[in-house]
């Protein structure tokens, strides 16, 4: 019998986000171009404005990891993920050209984490409702973010997906 592997959470949190703009690209495959602004009801965002909004969220991300890695305790900005203001999509954002910023993005959050040795995944920032919030903290939250969209794209691209295409 094989000894059941360790449990790295870095690890793990780094694979995870690092297969997340893969996944959405994979997802978004199959959708028509005429339905990727479409949504489902009017308090839904469409599959363009999801993509929007993750690579709006990586900059958020990015910035609050920097500043974590840079300073000493910095206070970090909150932001509710879901009133997020995104820039205004131009009909030349297309849906892959958003993916492709946002993989940009994320690659280059998980660079930096990669960077970082395990002493630096402890290190804080303050956030002003939450307190002391670590690196591996920011990390599961990006992941948690990540999973939900990911799911809300899924039902997205199911319901607007041609029947056939929804059986691969």
């Amino acid at each position: 019998m094989r000894p059941v592997p360790e449990y790295d959470a870095k690890a793990w949190l780094l694979k995870a986000l690092r297969e997340t703009a893969h996944a959405m690209e994979s997802l978004l495959w199959n959708v028509e171009d005429d339905v990727l602004d479409r949504r489902p009801d009017d308090d839904e965002w469409s599959c363009r404005e999801l993509a929007s909004h993750m690579t709006e969220m990586e900059r958020l991300y990015i910035e609050r990891l920097e500043r974590i890695v840079r300073l000493d305790e910095p206070r970090v900005a909150a932001f509710d993920g879901d009133s997020i203001e995104q820039r205004p999509l131009a009909d030349a954002d297309g849906v892959f050209e958003l993916m492709d910023e946002f993989s940009v993005l994320r690659r280059q959050s998980v660079y930096l984490l990669w960077s970082l040795d395990d002493g630096d995944w402890e290190r804080r920032g303050i956030h002003p409702y939450l307190g002391p919030m670590t690196i591996m903290q920011v990390a599961r939250e990006m992941n948690e973010h990540d999973l939900a969209h990911l799911w809300q794209l899924r039902r997205l691209c199911d319901r607007f997906a041609p029947a056939g295409a929804q059986a691969l």
